[in-house]
């Protein structure tokens, strides 16, 4: 799925200047071996809100049928689902979903921190000023600095979006839902496991109010709709992007396209963070 490899590269761009290079091995390592739904569901979306506005009764639905020639938008679009971003439209919007993985990925890891405290294990070693470094030690303080520096740049990348509240609000929803998740554990009340699966709707949600605000749009119904189904069906973990989303991209070229002009943020990642950071809360 081409989609879903022009989201993990530009996913890996956004963090390049990351050191030193054993953080930045590790944080390519993450992106290296995620699910990239978030981000392909963000572009797929771009499509679907643009395509499907006259049917959505959201816009003026003038754009060529399925038989017919495509228009511009319709072009732009498709090219980006085909792996073609080659105007600035793609590039910005690859951007933007390159900025809904980051998040997710710096949420997940922080998720799986959290349960597994891998800092518990060398507590009474630290205690201990004359016992050498714990390789252990180091690599949950580099993974605590990755999850820091993968939220932080897909922050940036949305931050002059229109979904940039929407992604401050999954993670403050996702910070609630680990409070609550621990009460739960604790006293055995409720199902961890469900509240664990409320950061993959809510990343879902911000994939499809991403790729809506990429070209004017308010996510539809319809979208919502799409994104709470595929969150039912992937509880905790995503499977790969060709997996879950193969259904979708036939749909989008069904859909008529609208030819009214589309306004995107026009910055790609050449205009992204040039300073060599380490962390997210570095000044």
């Amino acid at each position: 799925m081409e989609t879903a490899d022009n989201c993990r590269r530009a996913a890996r761009e956004a963090v390049a200047d990351v050191e030193p290079p054993q953080l930045h091995d590790l944080v390519e390592s993450v992106l290296d071996g995620a699910s990239m739904v978030p981000g392909a569901l963000t572009v797929t979306s771009a499509a679907m809100a643009s395509g499907g506005a006259g049917a959505a009764g959201t816009g003026t639905g003038t754009g060529a049928d399925a038989d017919g020639p495509r228009s511009s938008a319709g072009e732009r679009y498709a090219a980006a689902l085909e792996g073609e971003p080659a105007e600035s439209d793609a590039d910005g919007l690859v951007t933007h979903a390159a900025g809904v993985q980051l998040i997710y990925e710096g949420l997940r890891l922080t998720r799986t921190l959290a349960h597994e405290e891998p800092w518990r294990g060398v507590e009474d070693d630290e205690a201990d000023p004359q016992s050498p470094p714990d390789q252990d030690a180091i690599e949950s303080d580099l993974e605590i600095l990755a999850a820091d520096i993968l939220v932080s740049r897909g922050f940036y990348l949305l931050a002059r979006t229109d979904a940039a509240d929407k992604a401050v609000r999954t993670v403050q929803a996702f910070g609630r839902d680990q409070t609550r998740r621990d009460e739960v554990a604790a006293d055995g009340t409720g199902d961890p496991a469900a509240i664990d699966a409320n950061l993959e709707r809510d990343i879902l949600e911000l994939a499809v109010e991403t790729g809506a605000a990429a070209v004017g749009r308010s996510p539809s119904t319809r979208l919502l709709a799409l994104a709470d189904d595929l969150a039912a069906g992937v509880g905790t973990a995503f499977p790969p992007a060709a997996e879950c989303l193969a259904d979708l991209e036939p749909a989008v070229g069904e859909e008529p396209f609208d030819d009214r002009p589309l306004e995107f943020d026009d910055r790609s990642l050449e205009d992204g963070p040039t300073d060599r950071a380490t962390s997210a809360t570095d000044p």
